[in-house]
């Protein structure tokens, strides 16, 4: 039963976050929305949970910025008690040929993916354990950190990161009934990727030839989120459409 549990999503004003707040809002879990800096967008959003009769909290705070990220949480468990589940799925690219990559792209996308998840996490796992009862965590990882990809050197290596860090953690948790898990997801159509050059020629590569939707990474979160999942836990859950 969701009825009185709350689910934290990071980057909740972004299309794939939008998507999953919805479908979680529809399953019955009340939802804390961070957002970095897209107030109207976040702000909509939770007009939308709120129109599902389902609670709506909004959290702003960069999750590159740790002690900001902390005392934002400790805040909201203080508030209104350690979430149930997490879904961390604040995300950035700066997609480019290895050579040609600055410290700066390597470090933005290894602080906001891999750092990011540590952020988040870390200040909510010990409430999330003294609630005693079961909970999840849900990492949004990639077909990237699974296989590599061409021009994505610093986001694999981001994202293959975040699927050793939520095996090992899902040892950690198992005996409390914390599941810990990824979706990885492939070529998804949001608003990052409308305008993605050689779209059409990408999705020839994938074997259903076509890019997936936001739902359908919803969907697997959702699941993930269920009573259902109660014994999944440890996996990464591939929303790719075949492509590994």
């Amino acid at each position: 039963m969701s009825a009185g549990k709350t689910i934290l999503i990071t980057g909740a004003s972004g299309g794939l976050g939008q998507a999953m707040a919805r479908k979680l809002a529809s399953d019955g879990f009340d939802l804390l929305l961070h957002y970095r800096s897209n107030h109207a967008a976040a702000e909509q959003l939770a007009v939308e949970v709120r129109a599902q009769g389902r609670e709506a909290r909004l959290l702003a705070f960069d999750v590159t910025d740790r002690a900001a990220v902390r005392a934002a949480l400790d805040a909201a468990v203080a508030a209104f008690g350690a979430p149930y589940g997490i879904v961390v799925n604040a995300g950035i690219t700066r997609d480019m040929a290895f050579p040609a990559m600055e410290d700066g792209d390597w470090d933005e996308v290894l602080r906001t993916n891999l750092d990011g998840f540590y952020n988040i996490v870390h200040p909510l796992t010990m409430p999330m354990v003294r609630r005693r009862k079961p909970g999840r965590i849900v990492a949004i990882s990639s077909v990237s950190g699974l296989v590599g990809n061409r021009g994505q050197v610093n986001y694999s290596a981001a994202k293959a990161g975040l699927i050793g860090a939520c095996k090992a953690l899902a040892l950690e948790l198992a005996s409390r009934q914390i599941t810990v898990n990824c979706v990885a997801p492939g070529l998804i159509e949001t608003d990052m990727t409308e305008n993605l050059p050689g779209l059409d020629e990408l999705k020839k590569l994938i074997p259903m030839q076509r890019a997936g939707t936001a739902a359908e990474v919803a969907a697997a979160v959702s699941y993930l989120m269920s009573d259902g999942a109660a014994y999944t836990t440890r996996q990464v859950l591939s929303v790719n459409g075949g492509l590994c």
